[in-house]
């Protein structure tokens, strides 16, 4: 019995055997054609912008568009790990999208080349429509789109090449017969073709990522510019950090210092290729670089950053020393006009924060930093010049990779997270947390050193105190306070004893101000409420 018998002929099984493979195959000939238009279009948009990449503009849009609820949710359950999740996510749709483009694909049917045809349409209006985008950035996925299309045409084709062989009426499609039989060895040639093409834009990658290394290369080498002693942050004084095991340090290391943002990716810019614009309502525009802003007086000041996004008792929160330069003399020098109010931020991929104006002008230690803890900036903390604004929010003040400022108006211009129903000028609410014992610890009866932190930057911390179970408030003791922009540590003897007990924490701020009692989400303007931990102690 020859191939083309065991086909057609046996116990019946013959065709539901040559089914399986025929689909198996039209389902890689479905993935190839995804990943030779995501790729091709990745490569291609390597000539202007990464950020016109196929894939991630479809993933930068999801994280732009998607439900402040969704986005909160993700944040507190999967904390920095959400992006490494959205694009693995993301990798596996497409997967689907692409197995199911080739087990809809015909020669006289191209139903799997319009499911990609939609996919490149999507993917081109996620890309023209990011905020620093142009109509331009559509052609990569366009391209790209169009290849895919022409792969899987040719891959389909070429396992129904008998179908077109004469001018007499087809076969059954789901069946393939001696003139119907799939040609294996071009199907092969040309999978391997599309796998080739694969693996060239991979290539282009990773030739993109040696920008990456160029600015990681520039920061190893970087010099801060110098501090001189009188613009130093006054050292922490000795006794701040109560004394027992596991308490939350004073300053929080660069490596363990949250990170939300919207990058998908780390924005590479060197420090050269770093420039500013102030414009807008001023009297006059400049444009600062980097040797024009490191020949200023630098300062170095300890303050205290919340993410919004913060629920109660999280860990969004950090302490550094951040060296920089104060904001308010760079507008003083561009000259705001009578009626601005806002400072409209802008990151060097397009995301915008709106900042009160005021807050910038008023005293405060607000910095455009250049370094952090003694270190130029991490790469993924805003590398090589970020802003931080004491008793703000991140998301109206904390731009990182800065490099346009305007000076505007609230009333007519807005951000990225006020346009999708955050509060407008986010300040810093009155927040308390116990840090050890660990969350449902099983402790010994008896004294039971319980610490924690407490904030409420630009009022700082009068009064912290703890309740065990239905209990009366009790003070707890403060350790000294370094300024009213950084957190405050605290501790509190417990004489623990045999049973389930539950401890809940509450500040009091330096205007008297009480921390509030009732449970608010983050969204609009930050999460409220008492922390509590419960633990079990044993006899």
């Amino acid at each position: 019995m020859n191939t083309a018998e065991a086909h057609t002929t046996g116990s019946g099984q013959g065709p539901r055997r040559g089914r399986r493979p025929i689909a198996a195959a039209r389902a890689l000939s479905g993935v190839l054609a995804v990943g030779v238009a995501l790729s091709l279009g990745h490569a291609i948009a390597a000539a202007f912008d990464t950020a016109a990449s196929p894939f991630l503009a479809v993933a930068d849009s999801v994280v732009d568009r998607a439900p402040a609820a969704v986005r909160e949710m993700t944040i507190d359950k999967l904390g920095t790990a959400d992006k490494p999740a959205l694009l693995i996510g993301l990798s596996v749709i497409l997967l689907l999208i692409g197995i199911v483009a080739g087990l809809l694909e015909r020669p006289r049917r191209p139903i799997g080349s319009a499911v990609i045809v939609v996919l490149g349409v999507v993917g081109a209006l996620a890309a023209a429509l990011r905020p620093n985008g142009s109509p331009l950035w559509a052609l990569p996925t366009l391209l790209g789109a169009a290849v895919g299309v022409v792969t899987l045409r040719l891959l389909v084709g070429a396992l129904y090449r008998g179908r077109q062989a004469s001018g007499s009426a087809p076969p059954a499609e789901s069946a393939p017969s001696a003139t119907t039989g799939p040609d294996r060895r071009r199907f092969l040639i040309l999978a391997g073709s599309a796998v080739a093409v694969i693996a060239a834009a991979g290539a282009t990658g990773v030739a993109l990522g040696r920008r990456a290394a160029d600015v990681v290369a520039e920061r190893t080498g970087l010099r801060l510019p110098r501090v001189l002693p009188r613009q130093k942050a006054p050292a922490v004084p000795a006794g701040i950090v109560p004394e027992a095991p596991g308490v939350t340090p004073f300053l929080t290391g660069n490596d363990e210092f949250y990170r939300i943002d919207t990058a998908l990716r780390v924005p590479a810019i060197t420090a050269r290729d770093w420039r500013l614009r102030i414009h807008g309502m001023v009297e006059r525009e400049i444009e600062l670089d980097w040797d024009g802003l490191t020949a200023r007086e630098a300062q170095e000041r300890i303050v205290t950053l919340t993410c919004v996004s913060n629920e109660v008792g999280g860990g969004l929160v950090g302490t550094a020393a951040w060296t920089g330069f104060p904001i308010a003399d760079l507008l003083a020098e561009a000259g705001p006009l009578p009626g601005a109010d806002m400072l409209l931020s802008t990151s060097v991929d397009g995301w915008t924060a709106g900042t009160p104006l005021e807050a910038l002008t008023d005293g405060r230690d607000a910095l455009l930093a250049v370094g952090m803890n003694g270190q130029p900036l991490p790469l993924e903390h805003g590398y090589p010049v970020r802003q931080i604004v004491p008793g703000l929010y991140g998301y109206v003040s904390a731009t990182k990779w800065v490099i346009d400022w305007e000076v505007t108006r609230f009333d007519q211009a807005s951000a990225y997270w006020t346009d999708r129903g955050w509060g407008e000028r986010g300040p810093i609410r009155t927040a308390s947390r116990i840090d050890r014992p660990a969350p449902l610890a099983e402790l010994e009866a008896g004294l039971v050193v319980v610490a924690g932190t407490a904030w409420a930057q630009r009022r700082g911390i009068d009064r912290v105190e703890v309740r065990v179970d239905d209990g009366p408030w009790t003070d707890a003791r403060l350790s000294p306070a370094y300024s009213l922009d950084t957190w405050r540590m605290w501790s509190f003897d417990w004489d623990a004893e045999p049973g389930l007990h539950t401890l809940h924490v509450r500040a009091t701020d330096g205007r008297g101000e009480v921390q509030t009692e009732q449970r608010r989400p983050t969204v609009p303007d930050g999460a409220t409420g008492w922390h509590n931990r419960t633990f079990r102690v044993t006899a």
